[in-house]
Parts: C-alpha cells; sequence; structure tokens
C-alpha cells in the first residue's frame, strides 16, 4: 500500500516538473519574439556640396629642349643657367669649317650657271628675232635653242636651290630662343662637338621654360570627373609656402580617361609673375565639387557594410527591410547613396549585422 503511494506521488512530481519546463521555454520563447526598440529617421532630399582634394602638379606652360641641327663645336655661349631670355635672343654660336667651302663651292657653280643660262637665252633671242625673216633660220635650230636655254634654267634653279639650302643650314649654326623665358639647363661648354649624332647629342644643348606661366595638372577620378566644367575655380597650396593660398581656373579638360589611372587629366593656367612657384613642385588643390540637384543623403553610420554587399535598414510595417544601394559623393560624416529608396522612409540609424530580415522593431 505505501509503494502504490510513492509511485503516484512520484508521478505527480515528475508531471509537474514537466508543465514547469514547458511554461519556462514558452516565456523564453515569448520574451525572445518580443520587438526591438530602435532608433530610425526619416529619409530625406537634399544637396550635398562636397571638396575634393588632391595631389596635382606645376609644370611649365611651354618648355623645350634645343638641340643643334647639324654637326658642328660650340664656339661660344651667350647665356647660362638661370638666365633670362627673350624670343629670338641669341643664345650660341657654333662653328663647322665644312660648311664654308660648301657654301663657296654652291655660291661658285650659281653663278657659272647663271653665265651659262644668260648666253643660251640670249642665242635663243638672237635666232628668234632673225627667223622673223623667212628662210634664214631654220624651225630645228629654233628648238635646239629653245631646249638649251630651258635645260640651262633648269639647272640655274637646281643650284640656287642647293644654294639657299646651305644658307639655311648655315643659320642653324645660330641657336636662338623660341620664346621667352629661362635657361633652366646647360649641358654643354665651350668647344665641346654637338649635332644630331654622337655623343653630343645625348643630352640637349638647353633647357627652355616659360615660368612666368604654370599649368597645375591634376588627374581627377573617373567618380568626379561629371562634376567639373572649363572656368571652375579651385585653391592650392605647396609645401614650400604652406601659408599662402593660390587660385586657378579649369582651362583644359582632356574628354578621356588615362586606361591606367582611370582618371581625366585636367589642366589650369597659374599665373607666376613673381616666381614664387617654380615647376616641378607638387600641390596639394582642393577642388569644390558643386551640388548638381538634390539626393539621398545619410549619415555614415546608417550603411551596413558587409562582405554580401553595402544595405542600409528601413522599417516597413514595423519590421526591418534590407536594401541594397550604391555610393556617391561623401563629406566626413555624410554620404550619399542611391537605391530603391523614397522620401519619408524610416531607416535605422545605426543598424547592425545582428538585425535580420523580418525582424520586428519597434520605434
Amino acid at each position: 500500500m505505501s509503494t502504490n503511494i510513492v509511485s503516484k506521488l512520484t508521478l505527480v512530481l515528475a508531471f509537474l516538473t514537466l508543465l514547469y519546463s514547458c511554461g519556462d521555454a514558452e516565456k523564453k520563447e515569448v520574451k525572445k519574439e518580443k520587438p526591438v526598440r530602435i532608433e530610425t529617421f526619416k529619409l530625406e532630399k537634399t544637396e550635398l556640396s562636397t571638396a575634393l582634394n588632391l595631389p596635382g602638379e606645376l609644370i611649365a606652360l611651354q618648355q623645350v629642349d634645343l638641340y643643334a641641327k647639324v654637326s658642328s663645336f660650340v664656339k661660344s655661349l651667350k647665356v647660362d643657367m638661370g638666365s633670362e631670355v627673350s624670343k629670338g635672343q641669341l643664345l650660341m654660336t657654333l662653328e663647322a669649317p665644312e660648311m664654308i667651302s660648301q657654301l663657296a663651292a654652291a655660291k661658285s657653280r650659281l653663278k657659272s650657271l647663271e653665265a651659262t643660262y644668260t648666253a643660251s637665252k640670249a642665242t635663243y633671242n638672237r635666232l628668234y628675232e632673225t627667223s622673223k625673216t623667212p628662210g634664214t633660220i631654220s624651225t630645228n635650230d629654233l628648238d635646239l635653242a629653245i631646249a638649251k636655254r630651258n635645260s640651262d634654267f633648269a639647272q640655274l634653279e637646281a643650284a640656287e636651290a642647293a644654294y639657299k639650302e646651305i644658307v639655311t643650314m648655315q643659320n642653324y649654326l645660330e641657336i636662338r630662343a623660341p620664346f621667352s623665358g629661362i635657361i633652366s639647363a646647360r649641358n654643354v661648354n665651350l668647344g665641346a662637338y654637338v649635332g644630331p649624332s654622337g655623343k653630343g647629342s645625348e643630352l640637349p644643348l638647353f633647357t627652355l621654360q616659360d615660368q612666368k606661366n604654370l599649368r597645375l595638372v591634376v588627374s581627377i577620378p573617373e567618380a568626379y570627373t561629371g562634376y567639373l566644367k572649363q572656368g571652375d575655380q579651385m585653391s592650392f597650396t605647396v609645401k614650400s609656402l604652406p601659408s599662402e593660398d593660390f587660385k586657378a581656373k579649369v582651362k583644359r579638360l582632356s574628354g578621356a580617361l588615362d586606361l591606367r589611372l582611370r582618371a581625366e587629366r585636367v589642366e589650369m593656367d597659374v599665373p607666376n609673375a613673381t616666381k614664387k612657384l617654380l615647376p616641378g613642385m607638387v600641390a596639394e588643390v582642393n577642388i569644390p565639387i558643386p551640388a548638381h540637384g538634390s539626393s539621398f543623403v545619410i549619415p555614415k553610420k546608417a550603411i551596413l557594410d558587409t562582405s554580401e554587399g553595402i544595405y542600409i535598414l528601413k522599417v516597413v510595417n514595423g519590421k526591418v527591410v534590407k536594401v541594397a544601394i550604391k555610393k556617391g559623393r561623401e563629406t566626413d560624416n555624410k554620404l550619399e547613396i542611391f537605391g530603391e529608396l523614397a522620401v519619408g522612409d524610416e531607416i535605422i540609424t545605426s543598424p547592425s549585422e545582428e538585425m535580420h530580415e523580418g525582424q520586428e522593431i519597434k520605434i
């Protein structure tokens, strides 16, 4: 009798324990599904104006390396490195002794052919005047005289061309400045051999730069090329003058992307009358990027960047919905985004990867 009572009590205790466990599990399940309280903001469109800081390079507006046209020797140097020269100024004279004899020979041949042509022309003229009297000069003799005159004239023209060619080559013995600027390099000395071939052609005689006007060259990344146009103004600084702010305007756009950098080359003209800036300097360029219409702009912390992609989380009917987006321009704490979005969408301010699609949210 006592054994039956103990068995019944044991069964009752086991049943009560099972009921308690089920109830506790149900409470935990209910607690787990309780909506999470979260902070959100309403999505709005606004205009985002940003600035882009990029490195640039200052180069001379005009730069040329001057070489010798003919084989010769340096006779005199009129300028040196750092000399300021004007357009057409004589920089150097060269000498080529063999050209003097070539010029004399060409001049002598020219005078000889001039005399020959004068004689043949006079002969033709006399025969022509005589032929006006019938029966005095045969047609064949007149034709031979014409042919001789024309042949001598052709040889005379060839001699004149040869003489002019040597005179032109002799003019190359004077090296003159093609534009006004500063000699930034000199690579020869008196008596040095120079020319189109040989040791003298390894380096240019002079390097001439226009340093009063510079070009500022910047490579604009592909994402920002659509925001710049000719005439836009920007500022820049250089390391040697960190306290000074210089201005420049966009003058030339290449209109194509560099295949290696995927960037567009943009050039700005920089007046440099004071010569504070030097060709070759690296500049830090501040490029304002104006707003072209309104777009969706959100705080950067509202972005969920995962291995699967970039998302934002919005709340629809109290549940989480993941929306894939693409980034646009950005500032220190704001970001322009594009995706399937609408004005007034409730966006979670600080999303986390623990939040999942369909999760209940309490705003």
